[in-house]
């Protein structure tokens, strides 16, 4: 039985792989700087958010942390991979928690996401600046994390509703 299930979503989860590297490199032909470095539309996190929704959070997970690390070294360095990586996972870790409290809409989760992807990221840069001046620019990354959540909400919530009789 598990041996089917496995032969069915490895193909799957490798298109959604695909998807996102796609996705990504999209978005990096999109100029999107307001001044802030780091900010972005974020495309790929509706694939997340969207995944959230359809296969196992370890699926989803494994989805957005390969896309994180094959994205880094194709259109980045290794330090967008460790930025990427700190914001995704705790983005990932807060949007799998209210997901599965089933008390908040999609848009909501996903302005919680884009909002703990900056919070993640600035960690990091603190970090490795060894500076808590950079935390100057968190309300800046705070709302537009909640902008790009929302946009990001909005066209997730209209594909789940699209693609989910197609996986029932």
């Amino acid at each position: 039985m598990k041996q089917q299930y496995m032969i069915k979503r490895v193909p799957l989860l490798g298109v959604f792989i695909t998807l996102a590297l796609i996705l990504s490199y999209i978005e990096s032909l999109i100029p999107f700087y307001f001044g802030i470095p780091g900010m972005k539309l974020g495309l790929c996190n509706a694939l997340v958010v969207i995944l959230l929704y359809m296969v196992p959070p370890a699926e989803a997970l494994l989805v957005n942390l390969l896309r994180i690390i094959l994205s880094g070294f194709m259109f980045g360095n290794a330090f967008s991979i460790i930025y990427s990586l700190a914001g995704g996972c705790l983005s990932f870790l807060i949007m799998y928690i209210l997901c599965r409290m089933d008390k908040f809409a999609i848009i909501t989760i996903s302005i919680a996401g884009g909002v703990a992807h900056n919070i993640g990221q600035l960690i990091v840069a603190a970090l490795v600046m060894t500076s808590i001046n950079i935390f100057w620019y968190a309300p800046v990354l705070v709302l537009s994390g909640a902008i790009t959540g929302a946009i990001i909400g909005i066209i997730s919530t209209e594909i789940l509703i699209r693609i989910r009789p197609l996986f029932r």
